[in-house]
């Protein structure tokens, strides 16, 4: 009798009819009954019937575990026993003849043109089905609870062929149910967005073209919107219209991975497809990434793709689509097809400023306080919010506002939370001593374990005092993230000081001429200039998107151009490497010129990046030297307009790099050779000496004859450099003899100078036309080179004290003796 139902039912019914008949086989029983049915659905991990007992909030494992003792308990004195007569008669019992029966009439009753599960499961509530209706009502089940939950489950959807059940697993398998999460509580609060999600509910409200895209940069917060409208919808915040709807987010990754032959991807998506449309709008399909989707599938045969299974639903209104995407992605993979970007309505996603960031890191701050067992302040929340954007400029906010928030509390925490070595070391000791206790014992050495027991014993006792030493520095540990943590987690990943970000580098900076004037002698006018411009940075008063300063040096060779620069560094970063140095000599042809933002598609060394922006984008707080600026190409300075205004430069691959935490210098010597052969052929003043006013004139004269006007006046300043004097020299000397006596006495070799040691030196080594470098390699060839010698020859070992002397009008060193 069973037979004439199989074609009504669906494959879902027929697997779970097979669940049931090797249940019975199992059990060494031979009658079929219509408990075995309802093993067979409830064994279905996937099935609708679990959802079911899930949304009851009742015991799936229980029922299970009931029905299993009830069915051995009434088959006990059954015969037939298969293990004895070795072959295998079912039989079906009436019942479940009777079950199917009414299963059809239930299916009727829901519109569906085969039988469900959810209709076999409602049939075996009736008192006809036999024990089934009374071991459920046991469980606590009532057919009308159940009923309801079906409709629910449901949505409306009508089981109109025998693969329908197996579509809606195909739902859960590649999808996840973004209303679930919001009534769960997992998914976190959506603060401001209000517009942006007004204007997806009013597109989805539409006819036709009802397919929202949110397109914006990489972390705005564009899964996060989608994420709050289903808060809405659970919520009871959106129109009618919308409130029956589900949000299922599609995962591209489970869809693609193991669709090995060719054809299994685009089945599986038209079978989600169809699954959507059959559900008569009640399900709106959510893609991440929707540039995903495009291009995948096909094949270079000219098959199906994605867009093409998915543009003739999204055209006549069947399938509802929320999309999001980045500017670019939309651009290259949407945009380019015409007849898939025209069925879509763009919502620009922007990032929020750092008021809009501050709200959302209080609106999520209580979920990371919980998650991390620690407190932020208000100070960390406003630090966060404005350090990230001021500091982070490759990523958008407030994803990069949260990353901060987040690690901080990470790193607040784990401190918090170690153990002292001291503790780790006793701890390792102690497991020690167990193992050698352990080995004695089973040696019989009684000895040696009693030996090994008071060891332990006295461990034990050094554990509980280092522990409750522990717990009271914790207790006097404040839990706080503080403003300081998160410029420690900033300082950590762009190398910059912390304390450059915080307002403890105030007084640091109203002595700044003072400290670079350490290093560099004379030059007042150019440290003055440098250091008001880092001042008005730090005072938050320039302009936020340009750089911090773009100065021109100018001057003669050796006068302490390049060397100012590494100073400034220095003092910015601690650390006098962090100078991106461009010798634009090198950039003098055309085609050079594309060398700093890398080869265009096409040429040799594409997809390599630029010789500037390469290196700006890993390091973003820099001084960058473009030394000898005035022979790089024209095409240079076009290409700088837009860095000094713009605080930005487009790299080769698109990528835009962002030059607003860096000094731009460049330095040139024009003017220099002007000023050096007017001097030679008699053009002084009346005292006899060119002064620097004269000079200054005279250098910015060819100055503005060389470089263009709408370059020169971009710049925050042009600098000349004084001609350094012999008194000028004499200070440099102290400080170049500084370093060398330094890195002596690392050495544990102690080196004295004394006046006339130096007035020689300066004497040798003073050429006003060539600045100070000629006294650096005076110092290397009379001081450098011999000292290193003796220090070879062994005449000098470590914890010598050594003393320059003059000794036939050459320099020479002898050792004191002390």
């Amino acid at each position: 009798m069973l037979q004439k139902y199989i074609r009504y039912c669906t494959k879902k019914v027929l697997d779970a009819v097979n669940i049931g008949t090797m249940e019975l086989v199992n059990m060494g029983h031979t009658v079929f009954t219509t408990e075995f049915v309802l093993l067979g659905l409830l064994v279905q991990n996937d099935s609708s019937i679990i959802a079911i007992m899930e949304q009851l909030k009742l015991d799936t494992e229980g029922l299970k575990k009931r029905l299993t003792d009830d069915i051995f308990a009434s088959l006990e004195n059954q015969e037939g026993d298969i293990a004895k007569t070795g072959k295998i008669q079912l039989v079906i019992s009436g019942e479940v003849d009777k079950v199917f029966e009414l299963a059809l009439q239930e299916s009727k009753l829901m519109e569906d043109k085969f039988i469900s599960t959810e209709a076999l499961f409602l049939a075996l509530f009736n008192p006809q089905s036999g024990k089934t209706a009374e071991i459920l009502n046991k469980a606590g089940l009532d057919q009308k609870n159940v009923r309801t939950a079906i409709k629910e489950i449901r949505g409306g959807r009508k089981i109109v062929d025998q693969d329908d059940e197996s579509k809606v697993d195909v739902l859960k398998e590649y999808t996840l149910d973004l209303l679930e999460l919001a009534r769960q509580g997992e998914l976190d609060p959506v603060i401001g967005r209000e517009k942006e999600i007004a204007r997806i509910i009013q597109i989805l409200s539409r006819r036709k073209k009802n397919n929202p895209v949110l397109i914006g940069e990489a972390g705005v917060g564009k899964t996060v919107i989608v994420e709050g409208l289903a808060q809405q919808i659970v919520a009871a915040e959106v129109p009618q219209s919308l409130l029956s709807k589900k949000i299922l987010s599609l995962d591209m990754a489970a869809l693609i991975a193991g669709a090995s032959v060719r054809g299994e991807f685009e089945g599986r998506l038209k079978t989600i497809r169809d699954t959507i449309i059959d559900a008569g709008g009640r399900i709106i399909l959510f893609i991440d990434e929707l540039h995903t989707v495009v291009g995948v599938g096909g094949g270079a045969s000219g098959g199906m793709g994605a867009p093409d299974i998915l543009k003739p639903a999204l055209a006549r209104g069947q399938l509802q689509l929320i999309g999001a995407t980045t500017y670019d992605d939309y651009r290259k993979h949407i945009e380019s097809d015409r007849a898939l970007a025209r069925r879509f309505q763009t919502v620009q996603v922007n990032a929020p400023g750092i008021d809009d960031t501050k709200k959302i890191l209080e609106g999520l701050k209580p979920y990371y306080e919980k998650h991390h067992n620690i407190d932020y302040t208000p100070e960390s929340l406003d630090a966060a919010a404005r350090l990230s954007e001021r500091y982070i400029t490759d990523r958008s906010q407030p994803d990069k506002a949260i990353d901060l928030l987040d690690e901080a509390g990470s790193k607040k925490h784990l401190e918090m939370h170690y153990t002292p070595p001291g503790l780790k070391k006793l701890e390792n000791e102690k497991r020690t001593q167990t193992a050698l206790k352990k080995e004695a014992f089973e040696k019989q050495d009684f000895e040696e374990a009693t030996k090994h027991h008071a060891e332990l014993q006295i461990i034990e006792e050094q554990l509980v005092t280092e522990k409750k030493k522990w717990k009271k520095e914790l207790k006097g540990k404040d839990s706080s993230v503080t403003a300081e943590d998160i410029a420690g987690v900033v300082s950590s990943s762009t190398g910059i000081p912390a304390s450059r970000m915080l307002k403890s580098e105030a007084n640091k900076l109203a002595h700044m001429e003072e400290k670079i004037h350490e290093r560099i002698v004379a030059q007042q006018a150019a440290v003055k200039a440098i250091a008001d411009a880092i001042r008005r940075n730090r005072a938050g008063l320039r302009e936020a998107s340009r750089p911090i300063g773009a100065f021109l040096f100018l001057g003669p060779t050796g006068v302490g151009k390049t060397e100012l620069a590494k100073t400034l560094a220095e003092f910015l970063f601690d650390d006098e490497t962090r100078i991106v140095r461009l010798d634009m000599s090198e950039y003098m042809e055309r085609h050079e010129v594309a060398k700093l933002i890398g080869a265009p598609p096409g040429y040799v060394g594409y997809g390599e990046g630029g010789q500037l922006t390469e290196r700006i984008k890993r390091v973003p707080y820099a001084v960058v030297l473009l030394d000898e600026v005035e022979k790089a190409h024209p095409d240079v300075f076009n290409m700088l307009l837009q860095v000094i205004d713009e605080g930005r430069l487009t790299d080769a691959q698109g990528h835009v790099i962002s030059f607003r935490n860096t000094i731009i210098i460049g330095t040139s010597n024009i003017g220099s050779e002007k000023l050096a052969d007017k001097h030679e052929i008699g053009f002084k003043s009346g005292t006899g000496i060119i002064s620097h006013d004269e000079a200054k004139d005279m250098i910015l004269s060819e100055v503005k004859k060389y470089f263009k006007p709408e370059f020169l006046n971009r710049l925050d300043d042009m600098i000349v450099f004084h001609s350094l004097t012999k008194e000028h020299m004499s200070h440099i000397l102290d400080i170049l003899l500084n370093r060398l006596i330094k890195r002596l006495e690392e050495e544990e070799i102690y080196l004295e100078i004394d006046s006339m040691i130096k007035e020689k030196l300066v004497k040798d080594g003073y050429e006003p036309q060539y600045g100070a470098r000629p006294l650096k390699r005076t110092i290397e060839r009379e001081i450098e080179n011999k000292l290193s010698l003796c220090i070879v020859n062994q005449q000098f070992q470590s914890g010598d004290k050594i003393k320059a002397i003059i000794k036939d009008e050459e320099i020479g060193f002898e050792k004191v003796t002390v």
